[in-house]
Order: C-alpha cells, then structure tokens, then sequence
C-alpha cells in the first residue's frame, strides 16, 4: 500500500463513520420506536404494534386534538394514547357521549365504545390547566388513561406517533 491508497482508505473511514455518527443522532433524537402495549387502542392500533415516533414536533408545534401520542404515565410504562382535551378545554362523558367546552364531539376513530358518564371534576378541575393535557384510550372499555390516571404534563408526551412499522403487514400512516 502507498501513501495515496492509506490516504483515501482514511478518507473512506471518515466519511462512513461520520454518516454513522449522523445516523445515530437522528434514530436517538429525533425518532425513536414505540411498542403497542395492551388492547387499549384497539382497533386502530394492536397489542405488540411497532409505531415510530417523532420526538422533535411537539418542540416545534403544539399538542393537537385527536393525535396519537406515546408517553410516560407517572411510574408506569410508557403508554400509547390519543389526546382528547389540551389546556383550557372542558372535557366531559355524558350518554357515551364526549363533550369537549360544552360541544357533542364526533369521534370517527372510535368503533363501537362504551364510555362511562366522566366530568373533568371528577379529577377536581374545571378545565385543562396549562402544559396538561387529557388522554383516552381508543378502547375505552380496556384502557387506563387520563380518567383513572389523572392529567398528563406535557413533559411526559414523549412525541407523536408517525407510522405503525410492525407488523410488516400492516404498515400505515398514524392520522
């Protein structure tokens, strides 16, 4: 080996190690994977489902009505959810019926559910404070969620679900 060849071979070593350097801060800061744990978002996300997640957009943008989002709930495993009610918002089950400030709300994800009757009271608030948000369960006969957890701070939203990736199968867009 000459000069010139230990110089593009070092050159080709840097190169592949600074894309692998790239690579890793992406998967580590940016996304990151999310396993499906329970049946509690059925039937729109499955138990064991592999969903990746978006860790940057709720630093850009707001937490939005109806994403799907994975989290920490207090000392509990990390949780896949939909959030119903963000900060300022009234949430209330009346008749199987979901109320958001005082409005019937059409729930087109939803399959046939029973929910219970539930007051934003029932956790002693009037409306959703500030950096908290309400999150439900698609199942919400099976799922426990904001009305036996409690508010979740936005500190705990880990990010947006983005795509189901597992099973092979049944790859989709999370909406």
């Amino acid at each position: 080996m000459d000069l010139l060849d230990i110089k593009e071979l070092i050159k080709d070593i840097l190169k592949y190690a600074v894309l692998i350097i790239v690579i890793l801060f992406v998967v580590t800061y940016l996304f990151s994977l999310q396993q499906v744990m329970g049946s509690s978002m059925e039937p729109n996300l499955n138990n064991n489902d592999i969903l990746l997640l978006n860790k940057v957009k709720y630093r850009l943008q707001d937490i939005k009505r109806g994403d799907v989002v994975a989290l920490k709930f207090k000392d509990t495993n990390y949780l896949v959810k939909r959030v119903i009610g963000i900060p300022g918002d009234r949430v209330e089950f009346v008749d199987n019926t979901l109320y958001l400030n005082g409005k019937k709300q059409d729930e087109p994800y939803l399959d046939d559910v029973t929910t219970e009757d539930f007051s934003l009271k029932d956790l002693g608030y009037d409306v959703i404070p500030e950096d908290m948000y309400f999150v439900l369960g698609d199942n919400r006969e099976n799922s426990s969620d904001s009305r036996e957890l409690g508010l979740v701070a936005r500190e705990d939203i880990l990010g947006k679900t983005m795509l189901r990736i597992w099973p092979l199968n049944g790859i989709k867009i999370i909406k």
